[in-house]
């Protein structure tokens, strides 16, 4: 991973900033993109001196707002002539149901259209780059959740859980589509499961029985560095290397569910994203 360029969202505490940090212990220069520029040079700083990496940059963008994802595109493009790995670790629960400046469930919007969006502006310099790796952080949350693609947003209902299972269910179907419209230059898009981990995804906005349960259960949580290691696997592995459209639990293989591995699904959820962010690919 030495000299390799590294981008990871949701980068100031937690699985990102974990990834951030073995990413920059490899050599790699690593963009950290966080929503809070205070917290965000705090956990900069901590990689940096941590991994002894001068090479590490911070990146401020609220992921919640297509704007602002074209425009955090936009200053990668020009810092970066080359990306080597995109980490899309940024990820929410919201107890009640937000809609975003661009008219959309909050939930939905940051687990899944901002990856969505921001891999699509930045494809041409990862296929520049090739090989190069996509990397995104899904759950096996996804397993309980169906795609409403009449009700993106929860119009007709909302409830923190199955908003959150639905948007981790549409990072894998993203994935696999993604990984087939890539396929033959040098792009592996995977995804997976980092396990029930101690960080902080829920302690703003969260439901308070998610927030008490997961400090109660605490002790038995995965660290971290723990959940973050097979997003950092997954970056540089040469055993992943055009391993494209899968999903992985702590290194393994795994067959996600029925729901995800839909083609049909995958296409349609695609059209939907490019219709909410007003996006078209080729």
């Amino acid at each position: 991973m030495t000299g390799k360029t590294c981008v990871v969202t949701g980068a100031n505490s937690g699985i990102g900033r974990e990834i951030a940090r073995g990413l920059a212990a490899q050599g790699s220069r690593v963009l950290m993109v966080a929503r809070n520029r205070k917290k965000g040079e705090a956990a900069r700083a901590k990689v940096s001196r941590s991994t002894n990496n001068r090479a590490v940059e911070l990146v401020v963008c609220d992921l919640s707002s297509q704007r602002q994802v074209r425009e955090l595109a936009s200053t990668i493009l020009e810092r970066c002539d080359r990306l080597d790995v995109l980490v899309n670790n940024a990820g929410l629960i919201l107890e009640k149901r937000i809609l975003t400046d661009d008219g959309i469930e909050t939930t939905f919007a940051v687990n899944h259209l901002s990856p969505f969006l921001l891999t699509n502006l930045l494809r041409e310099r990862l296929e520049a780059g090739a090989p190069s790796r996509i990397v995104t952080v899904s759950s096996d949350a996804h397993r309980a959740a169906d795609v409403d693609f009449d009700d993106p947003s929860g119009e007709r209902g909302y409830s923190a859980w199955p908003a959150y299972s639905k948007s981790k269910l549409a990072n894998i179907l993203f994935t696999r589509e993604i990984a087939r419209r890539l396929r033959g230059t040098g792009v592996t898009a995977t995804c997976f499961h980092p396990g029930v981990v101690r960080s902080g995804f829920c302690r703003q906005g969260g439901p308070p029985s998610l927030m008490f349960g997961t400090w109660i259960g605490r002790r038995f949580l995965l660290s971290p560095k723990k959940g973050a290691d097979t997003g950092i696997w997954l970056a540089g592995s040469p055993e992943v290397e055009g391993a494209s459209g899968t999903y992985y639990d702590q290194r393994r293989l795994t067959e996600p569910s029925p729901a995800a591995s839909c083609p049909e699904a995958s296409i349609r959820l695609w059209e939907l994203s490019e219709q909410l962010t007003g996006f078209r690919s080729e």
